[in-house]
């Protein structure tokens, strides 16, 4: 019975919303096509959602309505659509899509990709109406020596107005830093106290962490990031904590009753428990079971001390969290649990030290030298990196020694903010905007792909489209609506390029047509759709290799 209800929520979860949002954004683009055909009195044969074998089908009029076996697609059959047909008899060229004029087929063919515009607009302004979750203008954890914090800026403060300007979500703030790059930026800050404050800062330039945004660099106050350490915990064999059941991997909820998000809370949270007292905390831990977080409460008196690595717990970002099968790591007998203490001779404090020793490691030097404690005790081992290849934050390949472990590093924000359009004329606007700005990031892809800024290996097929209308599906209404209306966008761009077989390479055809006053030859024609299989045959091909490159893939470090 287990295993039916395991199956069943793995179909629920993958199959059923990649075929809701490739269905949906097929019909929406077919259903375009359709529209206007009849619009322009062309005789439409077949309506079909999906290729290959028809599962149902309902004849209404002169149309054939299908749902086909194969849900990767659909397609509109038109009376007469084949060019150079010379079997269509007189009385039926006035329903056939050939003999109709080049701007009536130049209206059909747009109207496909032109729905599918549409139809993200519709779906981003419906989001905006219904309420966005957004990352709230909130400060994550900075560096004492940082610039944010020279200048007044604290972990948890509200950042409610930039330069005058109101803000409301971390985009907002980073919209009005773009624009004051080389000045100064007034805030007005909100206390987690309650009390209000106004700071000024210096506004540098870094490089675009987005590298579809129509600028390469973007505005930041060195240091300053929505980031926090989360609440999860390292814990020391035989330590006080230890020894009431707390292990490391848990991640604190609350202490006496006052929810704990982030470290910092967790610091400040046990410093308020006075000497001899009792005190309980709840921790959620995670099962191998079960996939469910198991929740657990833990009594224990606090011994006369103020900070938490004397009591036995710390931040557990030097804990490996996986060591990776066939990794220079998993050979030289790493394991998952392992605390890392010196590398190469130095002591390690944070796992960017661990990142930064590893990635300017010299292949002419030899194997590093690694102390892991284990249970306890120390255990030394040399390992001998390798070289492999990794995607950067901004899609870039780069490829630099690993030795193939992950910590146990945890980051979060505070909680998301719900952002509302105010009425339905905002929730357009907002949708056509959003419409827009994706539209760019996705003629921006091809650019930055032909300049080599952007690795081809980024370029995803029907697998990566699955993956995330799986992910956002579990993720909520708003996430799977919002990935819907990013495919629906890329359908838009992709159909308009200018490649034989898609809608582009059609209106190609028909603008050459309109020039020129007459068609181009069958010839050519057929000589161009068989370029463009060519090349869209070969495109899917590269995105499914790439698909299955990442399915058997793993990053490692």
């Amino acid at each position: 019975m287990e295993i039916i209800l395991k199956l069943t929520q793995n179909v629920w979860y993958t199959v059923i919303p990649f075929i809701l949002l490739l269905g949906v954004l097929v019909f929406v683009h077919e259903l375009g096509h359709f529209l206007v055909a009849r619009l322009c009195g062309v005789k439409v044969e077949v309506f079909s959602l999906g290729f290959g074998k028809k599962l149902l089908q309902y004849k209404r009029g002169d149309t054939n309505y299908c749902l086909s076996l194969i849900p990767l697609g659909g397609y509109v059959k038109m009376f007469g659509e084949q060019p150079g047909d010379t079997t269509i008899p007189e009385e039926l060229k006035a329903v056939s899509f050939t003999h109709k004029t080049v701007l009536q087929r130049i209206a059909i063919v747009l109207a496909g990709p032109l729905m599918n515009l549409f139809f993200a607009i519709f779906v981003f302004g419906f989001v905006a109406y219904m309420g966005e979750e957004k990352r709230p203008a909130a400060v994550g954890d900075l560096n004492h020596s940082s610039e944010a914090y020279q200048s007044g800026l604290r972990p948890g403060d509200r950042i409610l107005k930039v330069s005058g300007q109101t803000v409301k979500t971390w985009d907002d703030v980073q919209s009005q830093l773009d624009k004051k790059i080389g000045q100064n930026a007034e805030m007005e800050i909100l206390l987690p106290n309650g009390e209000s404050k106004s700071i000024t800062a210096p506004v540098t330039s870094m490089e675009n962490p987005n590298p579809l945004a129509n600028s390469k660099v973007a505005g930041t106050i060195t240091g300053l990031d929505y980031l926090s350490k989360s609440s999860v915990v390292a814990v020391t064999e035989g330590s006080l904590f230890s020894s009431v059941g707390l292990k490391t991997g848990d991640q604190v909820k609350t202490i006496n009753g006052k929810d704990i998000r982030f470290w910092r809370d967790l610091e400040s949270a046990f410093t308020e428990i006075g000497p001899g007292e009792q005190a309980s905390l709840d921790v959620e831990r995670l099962s191998q079971e079960s996939e469910k977080p198991e929740i657990l409460s833990v009594n224990f008196i606090k011994p006369d001390k103020n900070q938490l690595s004397e009591v036995g717990i710390e931040s557990p970002e030097l804990y490996l969290a996986h060591v990776f099968p066939n990794s220079p790591a998993q050979q030289a007998g790493l394991q998952v649990g392992d605390r890392l203490l010196t590398l190469n001779g130095n002591t390690l404090k944070d796992w960017d030290q661990v990142l930064n020793l590893i990635k300017s490691y010299d292949d002419t030097t030899g194997a590093i030298k690694l102390t892991v404690s284990r249970l306890g005790e120390e255990k030394k081992f040399e390992i001998l990196p390798k070289k492999t290849s990794h995607m950067t934050q901004t899609g870039k390949e780069e490829k630099r020694f690993t030795i193939g472990i992950s910590p146990m590093l945890s980051l979060t924000t505070e909680k998301s903010v719900i952002v509302k359009a105010d009425g339905i004329s905002e929730a357009l606007v907002k949708g056509s905007i959003k419409s827009y700005d994706f539209t760019v990031m996705t003629l921006l892809s091809f650019v930055r792909l032909i300049q080599g800024e952007i690795s081809p290996k980024n370029v995803g097929g029907v697998i990566s489209i699955g993956t995330a209308a799986s992910e956002s599906f579990k993720a909520g209404t708003n996430y799977f609506l919002q990935m819907m209306g990013i495919i629906s966008i890329s359908l838009f761009v992709l159909n308009l390029l200018p490649v034989p077989v898609l809608d582009g390479g059609h209106l190609v055809f028909y603008t050459v047509e309109l020039i020129k006053g007459s068609p181009l030859s069958l010839k050519k024609m057929e000589m161009a759709q068989q370029v463009g299989i060519v090349l869209l045959m070969s495109l899917m091909l590269f995105a499914l290799y790439n698909d299955f490159s990442r399915l058997l893939g793993f990053g490692t470090y």
